[in-house]
């Protein structure tokens, strides 16, 4: 498996990297009453870079010293198999139908250290009604039982109901907003939508800014 082309670990040293570094421990530390250990991150549309993020953010949280587990739970679009060179085979979905896989998940390990992916898995004909289901919260809890963090890669907001339906079950949920392309009442409607719901937003996360900005890439 080669390394993934992911920034933190590319330029360790960059104003991204150190942005995302940021990102970590401002969402570690957002609440002693209410700490985040899972955490949805989506976006208002497609093609607002939300997989990639994530990703980074993940590699932060595992280069910490805390066990991580990176879900996609895309399951229209997945995008983290291709991001980590892994394989889609098993996944998520075969979780919700086999057994089996709930006892011993279909996790994949990365070159990062403390950092696992479990993938989307074979094609679902009903996202909405998987990720809704009392099944999903039993893989919650029994992937928040093998690690510090869970982090989550789920559909745009404005594509589907998939995000609301899964952030109301999680700790707390980031926007990702991508410069000069997300438009502005895109992101009022994607925040809109997840607090209709009662998810807990607890940031957003300005991507492909300019590379001359205060803090990098990512703010």
């Amino acid at each position: 498996m080669s390394e993934p082309k992911l920034i933190t670990l590319t330029d360790p040293r960059s104003a991204a990297s150190e942005a995302y570094r940021t990102l970590r421990t401002n969402l570690m530390f957002s609440s002693v009453e209410n700490p985040i250990h899972t955490l949805l991150v989506t976006s208002a549309a497609q093609a607002d870079d939300k997989s990639l993020c994530l990703a980074n953010l993940a590699v932060t949280f595992a280069q910490s010293g805390n066990k991580t587990i990176l879900v996609d739970t895309d399951l229209r679009r997945p995008a983290q198999h291709d991001i980590w060179g892994i394989s889609n085979d098993r996944g998520l979905s075969t979780m919700m139908i086999e057994d089996a896989a709930l006892s011993s998940p279909p996790l994949a390990a990365t070159s990062v250290e403390n950092l696992w992916v479990l993938p989307a898995g074979p094609t679902a004909p009903n996202p909405a009604d998987l990720l809704s289901s009392q099944r999903m919260i039993n893989i919650i809890g029994l992937l928040k039982a093998r690690a510090s963090y869970v982090l989550f890669d789920a559909p745009p907001v404005l594509a589907a109901t998939d995000a609301a339906l899964l952030g109301a079950k999680l700790d707390g949920a980031l926007l990702v907003v991508r410069a000069g392309h997300t438009r502005r009442d895109h992101t009022a409607r994607a925040r809109q939508a997840l607090e209709r719901v009662h998810v807990r937003i607890v940031g957003a996360v300005l991507s492909n800014a300019p590379k001359d900005s205060v803090s990098g890439h990512y703010g």
